[in-house]
């Protein structure tokens, strides 16, 4: 697993006056966990915007604190909802001798059969699961491959992932995770073939009730 580092400062500034800092390009944050009380600090802005882009939500983070490194989870990731820039982010110290629970994002690969034989859509109904392991047996992310859906309706569950050994996954193993649906053009059609089929009987029947009231009215 790749060692992320960013760097951090102590912060004194909170509460409105953080505006005064997100201006100067730093990123107000805070570090919480057994190891260390809830401590505002400061990050670069830029560096870390670029050094979160690339990792996963169950990848380590260190925190080096002015010297203090503490090995953190991303827990927290507040934006602006413009412009989409980070404004805050929350890190929870972890210790590497205790188990923890996040979640794990999941990765599909491969080309179900179904989608080029049978014009199949992939439909992802989970994309991520949540996980309990040591820190260091975190996967960044679980590979799952969906080469094997060959037909309408084939589905692969949350007991078809493949983890680490040291990992436990704490989802109901019947979840569906994907599925293979029909193109929904096709259903579109199904039933205006439905409808094209009841029309003649409405004309047909709506003919026979006019003429009924003709003859009444004679």
């Amino acid at each position: 697993m790749e060692l992320v580092v960013i760097e951090a400062v102590r912060r004194s500034v909170i509460g409105k006056q953080v505006k005064a800092l997100r201006r100067q390009g730093k990123l107000p944050a805070v570090i919480y966990g057994r190891s260390i009380a809830p401590t505002p600090i400061t990050l670069d802005l830029r560096t870390t915007t670029q050094t979160l882009s690339r990792i996963s939500s169950s990848a380590l983070v260190t925190i080096d604190l002015e010297g203090e490194k503490y090995t953190t989870l991303v827990r927290d990731r507040q934006r602006n909802f413009i412009s989409g820039s980070l404004t805050h982010v929350d890190f929870q110290a972890v210790s590497m001798l205790e188990k923890l629970r996040t979640n794990v994002s999941i990765e599909v690969h491969g080309e179900p059969p179904a989608i080029k034989n049978f014009n199949g859509i992939l439909v992802v109904n989970l994309d991520e699961v949540e996980v309990e392991s040591l820190p260091g047996d975190l996967p960044e992310r679980i590979l799952l491959d969906v080469s094997t859906l060959n037909n309408i309706g084939d589905s692969l569950h949350v007991k078809d992932l493949v983890l680490p050994e040291n990992v436990v996954v704490l989802e109901d193993p019947e979840t569906i995770v994907v599925v293979i649906t029909a193109p929904a053009a096709e259903e579109v059609e199904e039933v205006v073939a439905e409808v094209a089929e009841e029309e003649p009987e409405v004309i047909e029947k709506g003919k026979k009730e006019e003429g009924e009231e003709e003859e009444a009215e004679e």
